[in-house]
């Protein structure tokens, strides 16, 4: 009796893991967008650059999805040699005129390197043969060579960070409590941000820090808190930083932008727009509990999701498209049902079903 109900309880179960999910991150990538407009519609703003990434990221989750489903092992493989040779041929990431120093593309280099790991050591976990899967790994670890090679040290450290983890998920058995350790570590990372920014840094600390991160950066980041302060309801407008911010106005380097997600969004969408950028990183992070995966491929996506994050808190990553297809691809990838899977499963069903209670395989 005990078989029959789980049996006749899974299709259930099945299709509240993957409808549950994907009906949050329609309404949430649905509220940026929207969002957008209304900010832009309020303050004269450009909403074009927000409704690109939502839609890249949606491409990016559909894409995953599908090849997660079709090729487990091939497609995240197939990301991770994509992203490696994107950050190999196209250094800058993007056409036209380019962000020079100190600011630079560093950061969508560092997210496209940690999203290619993450595919990597994915891809590995799929994998069933030890030989493959520890081929794929040795992927992973030439992506952090490959970014040591490129000048990359923060992307060498991300991609090797992102196959520490992976091999660590391997030992955890509950993917909640590690889900929550990667929300706590990006929450961590964002409101080291908000606090240098709002100069709530101890004095011993915040000289080394800003030091690391260059005063220029820092200087962005307070102007972004201020206009967030003074425009806390809708923000200035999508896109309107670079007119209104004292230090992007003066400094081209800077593409307009004050180099922090969270920062941007808050100072041109106000709280709205920020709450939502962390409702959308809770909706990826939601799905991952969620998913029909193995704990060790919800775990690794989950990593390098989170590095991504980290990045973008401190950096410009997410005005890449690249980044953002990144990591909806991933996050489509790790939470994709395979169809081999389905194929196992319903022949164990039907015959836990067969009417007289005859269970033989025969």
């Amino acid at each position: 009796m005990g078989s029959t109900g789980t049996a006749c309880a899974g299709p259930e179960t099945d299709g509240e893991r993957r409808n549950g999910p994907d009906a949050v991150g329609v309404a949430v990538l649905g509220a940026c967008a929207a969002w957008a407009l209304i900010t832009a519609a309020a303050g004269e703003g450009r909403p074009e650059g927000m409704l690109l990434a939502v839609l890249a990221v949606a491409a990016g989750y559909a894409v995953g999805r599908i090849g997660g489903a079709l090729l487990p092992v091939a497609a995240p493989c197939a990301g991770a040699l994509a992203g490696v040779g994107l950050a190999v041929t196209v250094p800058h990431l993007a056409p036209g005129p380019q962000i020079t120093a100190p600011l630079g593309h560093a950061g969508a280099t560092t997210a496209v390197l940690a999203l290619s790991a993450g595919a990597a050591c994915c891809a590995a976990w799929a994998a069933s043969a030890r030989a493959v899967r520890a081929a794929l790994r040795l992927l992973a670890v030439g992506i952090a060579v490959t970014a040591a090679v490129l000048g990359s040290a923060a992307g060498c450290l991300a991609a090797a960070a992102v196959l520490l983890c992976s091999l660590a998920a391997g030992r955890v058995r509950r993917r909640g409590p590690g889900v929550a350790v990667l929300a706590v570590t990006a929450a961590g990372v964002t409101g080291l941000t908000w606090a240098v920014a709002g100069d709530a840094v101890p004095e011993g600390f915040a000289a080394p820090l800003e030091a690391r991160l260059t005063s220029h950066r820092v200087d962005l980041w307070r102007d972004a808190l201020g206009l967030a302060r003074h425009h806390a309801g809708l923000g200035v407008g999508p896109g309107r930083f670079g007119e209104l911010g004292a230090t992007a106005l003066p400094s081209p380097s800077s593409g307009g932008k004050p180099h922090s997600a969270p920062l941007q969004l808050a100072a041109e969408q106000g709280a709205v727009g920020a709450a939502l950028l962390a409702l959308a990183f809770g909706w990826l992070l939601y799905a991952l509990w969620r998913s029909p995966r193995a704990t060790p491929v919800v775990l690794t996506a989950g990593a390098a999701l989170t590095a991504v994050a980290a990045v973008a808190a401190v950096g410009n990553a997410l005005s890449f498209t690249a980044v953002s297809v990144g990591t909806g691809l991933l996050a489509g990838l790790a939470t994709a049902r395979p169809f081999a899977d389905d194929a196992a499963r319903r022949p164990a069903r039907t015959r836990r079903t067969r009417p007289g209670g005859d269970r033989s395989p025969r």
